[in-house]
């Protein structure tokens, strides 16, 4: 499984320069602070949080805080509360939309999902409503067969909206509790596109009151801020209630998950931290700063 540390080697590499001024025992001038501020935006983090932890260095003498300590705890309350999704506390059935641009990693965190589920004792299904791709449910037919797990593909042409309704029945029919459902990747700034998904999560209402009762968008980290231009088209268009961030570890631009955050007020509820199925991870503010400030590697 990789780590934290390992995943954001390349937003640290790139902040390398300001954490070992960070690191040393004061800070010199405010030219060095600003130097900081820089590097800091350079790697995505908002100018809203960096204004304010140049704030709070200015107070950190009063404090007797070290200037790592005050980072790390700045970084850390922008990212919280950081939610935690307990599978055994879901409803039966809960249904699960994933939304998001082409190539974010939608039908893998699909799948890495169900395995989550699988193993907290849940019975998922994959619903494949990617009905403009054949090698889209293709996919993710193969990975529920790799994980011994329902499926519920739609033929290629086929409506998508009807896909997840049928879904959603096949899981009531097969004593199924957790719905996953797999979108078409679609740019953000096509509206009839984005206009499909309402009417996707209305069939799924129709099927089931409530339903979906999750509507994560899938974040490809080496976008950076591009990322959250994204998520906000979808928030506007489909109601999110949360983030999964992918590919951390090909990123050097990791800041932009406090703009979600802070910007979009969205929880980020799992980063990919590498390839493996066992590399989705709840997303831990702690360890994500931790990654971020720890100078022990430091060369």
């Amino acid at each position: 499984m990789g780590s934290w540390f390992q995943s954001l080697r390349k937003t640290r590499d790139r902040l390398v320069d300001a954490l070992r001024a960070v690191s040393a025992p004061t800070l010199a001038a405010p030219e060095t602070r600003e130097e900081i501020a820089n590097l800091l935006i350079t790697a995505d983090v908002p100018m809203r949080l960096v204004q304010s932890l140049s704030r709070e260095w200015e107070q950190s003498a009063s404090r007797r805080e070290s200037l790592a300590a005050t980072l790390r705890r700045v970084l850390v309350a922008a990212l919280e509360p950081a939610p935690t999704l307990d599978w055994h506390a879901l409803p039966d059935p809960c249904t699960i939309l994933l939304v998001g641009v082409n190539g974010s990693g939608k039908t893998t965190t699909a799948a890495k999902l169900a395995r989550m589920a699988l193993l907290a004792g849940r019975r998922p299904l994959l619903g494949a409503t990617d009905t403009f791709r054949a090698a889209g449910s293709h996919q993710l037919k193969l990975w529920a067969e790799r994980l011994g797990c329902e499926a519920v593909i739609g033929a290629t042409g086929g409506d998508a909206a009807a896909v997840a309704y049928d879904a959603i029945d096949a899981a009531l029919a097969r004593g199924c509790d957790t719905v996953i459902v797999d979108t078409a990747g679609r740019m953000h700034t096509r509206e009839p596109l984005m206009r499909e998904l309402q009417k996707l999560g209305a069939a799924m209402a129709k099927r089931l009151p409530g339903a979906p009762h999750h509507t994560w968008v899938v974040l490809d980290a080496m976008l950076g801020q591009n990322a959250v231009v994204q998520a906000r088209q979808f928030h506007e268009m489909t109601s999110l209630t949360g983030a999964i961030v992918t590919k951390l570890d090909g990123s050097s631009k990791a800041g932009f998950l406090f703009a979600v955050r802070q910007e979009l007020e969205l929880p980020i509820f799992f980063a990919g931290l590498g390839e493996a199925m066992d590399d989705l991870v709840p997303f831990d503010p702690a360890a994500f700063a931790d990654a971020l400030v720890n100078g022990d590697e430091l060369k």
